[in-house]
């Protein structure tokens, strides 16, 4: 393969099946906050805010060296984490809230098709028909396992909330692994959420929320769950897949996100799965499983690194730049 960092599938595809893994319990669990009162834009600035003191905390104790990143590359880490992080964040809790968390999660997963486009419009790739096939056929089958045509409300803001969701998804997918080729997972995950975490603050001071609404330990639980491990955990094995596999062969497996859900509220929530449900989640394991079996991925599905980038990361002395 073309760039050093993207020489280990098997791992990549196992990253990404455990992102969708960590991921799958944030819809049900943020919902918990918003209906408590919290405002969308709030637990995105909280939810980047965790995430990063986490990871500079672990950094500072593991691997200092890992902080820094070239100077160069902070004004694309900034646009990343912003446009990126903070903006899938937003919108995907905005259309939770307003559509419910099966379209919200729908929409969301339009992401990788994006990923696809920007590929042809940006760079004139010609990425495979099977690859777009794929992310077609996840699509639909995530439809049918959330019932994507059940509206809640057909809110026009709403909808515009999830399509900046898979925007802000195919962004932040797109850009970590573009960051791959130079930084390693904690490093991108730092500086992403450290720029999210400092738009939100500018945008929501946190002198001008009620914390009170997280003195019961429900919601106190909730906002622990959706930052540590929705969060952290979930975007730290994203990130780790970006390295392996391109992003968008990544995301089509992340797809497996409402799958999961779905299959985890039957035995814990008792909500039994209709027929049309469980062929939906056969659709997307179908989608997964053929990803996975396609050839290795050449250059033209892969990102490219950011400028000034001279070798992959394994071939240099030091496993990180700084």
């Amino acid at each position: 393969m073309a760039s050093g960092s993207l020489n280990s599938p098997r791992g990549g595809y196992l990253f990404a099946i455990l992102a969708a893994l960590l991921f799958c319990g944030n819809g049900v669990t943020s919902r918990v906050l918003l209906d408590a009162g919290m405002p969308a834009e709030r637990l995105s600035g909280l939810r980047a805010a965790i995430t990063f003191l986490t990871v500079l905390a672990w950094l500072l104790i593991r691997d200092r060296p890992g902080i820094t990143v070239r100077r160069a590359d902070i004004p694309r880490l900034a646009f990343i984490g912003v446009v990126g992080l903070a903006l899938v964040n937003l919108g995907y809790f905005i259309a939770i809230k307003r559509l419910g968390v099966g379209v919200g999660l729908t929409l969301e997963y339009l992401g990788p098709i994006l990923l696809l486009a920007w590929l042809r419009v940006r760079y004139s790739r010609e990425v495979p028909l099977r690859v777009w096939l794929a992310a077609a056929v996840a699509f639909a089958g995530c439809m049918l396992v959330v019932k994507g045509w059940q509206f809640e409300s057909l809110d026009v803001f709403g909808i515009a909330a999830g399509l900046l969701a898979a925007f802000g998804f195919a962004v932040y997918a797109w850009g970590a692994e573009r960051s791959g080729h130079s930084y390693l997972p904690g490093t991108t995950l730092l500086w992403l959420s450290g720029t999210a975490s400092l738009f939100w603050l500018i945008v929501t001071p946190p002198w001008s929320f009620d914390w009170s609404m997280l003195a019961s330990p429900e919601p106190l639980a909730a906002a622990a769950y959706v930052s540590l491990v929705g969060t952290l955990g979930g975007f730290a094995c994203a990130f780790a897949a970006v390295r392996r596999i391109p992003a968008a062969r990544a995301s089509v497996v992340m797809t497996l996100e409402p799958a999961l859900a779905a299959l985890i509220a039957w035995p814990v929530l008792d909500e039994v799965l209709s027929p049309i449900q469980v062929v939906g989640g056969g659709v997307v394991l179908v989608a997964v499983m053929w990803i996975q079996l396609q050839r290795s991925a050449g250059p033209e599905e892969q990102a490219p690194p950011f400028p000034g980038h001279r070798q992959p990361l394994e071939e240099q002395s030091d496993p990180r730049v700084g």
